[in-house]
């Protein structure tokens, strides 16, 4: 036998001993045999061990794919999710245990053929062992080729299981986000219980808060009186205006007594304001027939308006007197017995009329004392030291010399009067002295009495 014990897998083992062998024909002819089932039972056990691998692998990812399952039964969609792909885990574990199982069947059997293999102990059951051995051994590269498929359909079932995997972690942290959610929702029921119970608080102090007690709302800073104490106040304040109202009714009533009474004082004073067509009540006028005239008031005895008293120049106030702008400047008395007015005793000149009828105006008076200065200037010279020089000044001042015009001769200290006017050769004319006349030889006072008396 010249052949290698298994071609391809122990490369220069042979049973020559010429070519290196270590034993004999008969001891080594089914060494091949044993050796070639020990190499498969080895490959079929590595692939066994590959599947239990991938078994223990699936079954950590089922592992934790129930802990995520756990975790997600607080979100629903997410935790069905988890369920479906853990369920495929389970389905393709439970495939890949069952190849497993197969394949350490096949395991088992090649073992146990080269048990028998290596009792047989003589040349015809080693032949006979190999012959079966041969069987088996392709038996079990025909096992070991589907556990290759099978091994195959565990790494598809693998990475199914690491899908699963993720979505189960994506499951996991939609479950910490809806737990997130959920502890903040229980943060924020916490608030509004207590914002609810303040509130509550808060509402009771506005509505039934005892009356006319201040108090302070939950934010600490709003104070006031509650409705209960309002309503109280507001009760009372009703009271107080029915009362006040019922007061009003009676006031009302006299206020309509006194309208009445107010409407006839309001006509008896309107009367007494304005009324000028009569009298009032009796010998009573208004104050406009008073002050403007009016029937029964006008030209009265005893009567007349101020506004006649104080203007009128066309007749009498009360059918007597005459108003104050007659006495004025009016023209009705002029000329009668004590009458003119004040304008015309003044200045009324007209020729040698006379204001009341006796005298004339102080301007006619003035008058003649201005035409008499202008006659005494033509008749008094003045001033002189004789007779010519007096009649000199006279002529020089283009004034004619009269007999009776007087001048003071300064030289005589006396006064003199022309007694013949100048003329011819005569420049000076003759001149007499005034003298008081002596009265030395007239009877004395006491006589002229006593002769008075005795005739």
């Amino acid at each position: 036998m010249t052949t290698a014990a298994r071609p391809g897998q122990f490369t220069g083992a042979t049973d020559n001993s010429s070519n290196g062998g270590l034993f004999g024909d008969t001891k080594i002819d089914g060494i091949p045999d044993l050796v070639g089932a020990d190499v498969l039972a080895a490959q079929v056990a590595a692939t066994a061990a590959k599947a239990s691998e991938d078994v223990a692998t699936a079954k950590e990812l089922l592992t934790s794919a129930d802990a995520v399952a756990t975790a997600a039964d607080r979100v629903a969609t997410n935790a069905d999710v988890v369920l479906t792909n853990a369920d495929v885990g389970f389905t393709n574990a439970d495939v890949l245990s069952t190849n497993a199982d197969v394949v350490s069947t096949n395991a088992d059997v090649g073992f146990t053929n080269a048990d028998v293999l290596s009792i047989a102990g003589s040349v015809s059951a080693a032949a006979g062992s190999a012959t079966s051995a041969s069987t088996s051994a392709s038996t079990a590269t025909t096992k070991a080729d589907d556990a290759t498929t099978n091994a195959s359909l565990a790494l598809g079932y693998k990475n199914d299981a690491q899908t699963a995997k993720t979505a189960a972690e994506t499951a996991e942290t939609n479950a910490e986000t809806a737990e997130t959610n959920a502890e903040t929702a229980e943060t924020n029921a916490g608030d509004s219980e207590t914002a609810a119970a303040n509130s509550k608080a808060d509402a009771q102090k506005l509505a039934i808060n005892p009356a006319n007690q201040s108090f302070t709302l939950s934010d600490g800073t709003t104070t006031g009186l509650s409705a209960l104490s309002y309503a109280a106040t507001a009760t009372t304040q009703a009271g107080t205006a029915t009362t006040q109202a019922t007061a009003a009714g009676n006031s009302a009533g006299t206020a309509s007594d006194h309208e009445d009474a107010a409407e006839v004082q309001a006509t008896k004073s309107q009367n007494y304001a304005i009324k000028v067509d009569g009298a009032i009540t009796g010998s009573e006028y208004s104050s406009k027939a008073w002050a403007t005239g009016g029937t029964g008031v006008d030209g009265a005895s005893g009567g007349g308006s101020a506004k006649d008293w104080a203007t009128d120049t066309t007749n009498t106030a009360d059918n007597t007197e005459y108003s104050a702008k007659e006495y004025a400047i009016g023209v009705q008395r002029r000329g009668a017995s004590s009458g003119g007015s004040a304008k015309d005793w003044a200045s009324y000149v007209s020729g040698t009329s006379t204001v009341d009828n006796v005298y004339k105006s102080a301007r006619a008076y003035a008058i003649d004392a201005a035409n008499s200065v202008d006659n005494f200037n033509e008749r008094y010279y003045g001033d002189y030291g004789s007779d010519l020089l007096a009649v000199q000044g006279h002529v020089a001042a283009s004034k004619t010399v009269l007999v009776g015009d007087l001048y003071y001769n300064t030289t005589v200290s006396a006064v003199k009067y022309c007694q013949v006017v100048p003329s011819g050769g005569d420049a000076d004319g003759t001149w007499g002295v005034i003298q008081a006349t002596d009265t030395s030889g007239f009877a004395t006072k006491g006589f002229a009495t006593a002769m008075a008396i005795a005739l």
